[in-house]
């Protein structure tokens, strides 16, 4: 007798249950499954080769932009360079001086030898005022560039101080010993300077009277006298810069001594010329005396 079997037994085995479909199931909010709701959505990273087309672009015209912006500079340095070295705008067209008329305009111009039409950043002032400073009544002098086209050149004079006798005339000097003329006599009010300088041979007198320290002191002591006393002193005996006398009107003679102390020296002069005394020595201001 044949039995027959229903279909599940024929068939082998019943299959097992499958896992459960991976998803949202109906009725979940989103990726992150049940509990997630709220939550942003992780943010995948982009891979290497993804990277912004305008960064690599940046990255190839950096150097071209570099290269311009040397070019153009290069350009401006040249054009400024040709302006100030090579251009016909920027040139001496005229030199000018200043200072007292004493000093002749036509030397001052002629001993800075600035040529007309030269650049005038070309223009060494140092060295122009160096050349002009060689003038004898020239103290010093100062040069500066005014653009567009002119120099300046600023002068100072050197001042007349003392009178030193020599041969049958006088040499004028300044506070340095520097000869500025000569003179058949002092000027009026101008003290006479008695100093071993002025003792040697007449060709050698301005290079003596530079040199000499006694020359120096006088000058000195005078500058720093009170203007009332200055006025009266008529001779300035100078054997040495230690030893300086003053000769005044009316016969007074005054040991005044080295240049040290001057202030001191004229208050203890002061106060002992209330004596009418023919003479002082201030030498040593300490120990100030009178005779005569």
């Amino acid at each position: 007798m044949i039995r027959h079997r229903d279909a599940a037994s024929t068939d082998g085995p019943a299959p097992r249950a499958g896992p459960a479909a991976i998803g949202p199931s109906a009725g979940s909010s989103s990726v992150g499954g049940p509990g997630a709701a709220g939550r942003p959505a992780a943010r995948t990273a982009e891979p290497p080769a993804a990277q912004p087309a305008a960064a690599q672009s940046r990255r190839r015209t950096d150097p071209w932009k570099t290269a311009f912006f040397s070019l153009a500079a290069a350009a401006i340095l040249a054009g400024a360079t040709w302006a100030l070295l090579g251009s016909k705008f920027l040139v001496v067209r005229s030199v000018e001086v200043t200072g007292p008329a004493a000093i002749s305009r036509t030397s001052v111009i002629d001993a800075a030898g600035i040529r007309l039409g030269t650049p005038l950043i070309r223009i060494d002032t140092a060295a122009v005022a160096g050349r002009v400073d060689r003038l004898t009544l020239v103290q010093s002098a100062q040069v500066r560039r005014e653009w567009p086209d002119k120099i300046v050149i600023s002068v100072r004079e050197r001042t007349a101080l003392l009178a030193v006798a020599s041969g049958h005339g006088y040499q004028i000097i300044d506070r340095v010993g520097v000869v500025l003329r000569q003179a058949r006599r002092p000027p009026r009010g101008m003290p006479v300077l008695d100093t071993p300088a002025a003792a040697v041979p007449a060709e050698t007198v301005p290079a003596a009277l530079r040199q000499s320290a006694a020359v120096r002191a006088a000058a000195t002591i005078l500058r720093d006298l009170p203007a009332r006393l200055s006025r009266s002193v008529r001779v300035i005996d100078a054997p040495s810069a230690a030893a300086v006398t003053l000769r005044l009107s009316g016969g007074v003679t005054v040991s005044w001594g080295g240049t040290a102390e001057p202030a001191v020296k004229a208050r203890e002069l002061e106060i002992l010329m209330r004596q009418h005394a023919l003479h002082y020595d201030v030498s040593d201001p300490l120990t100030a005396v009178t005779g005569g």
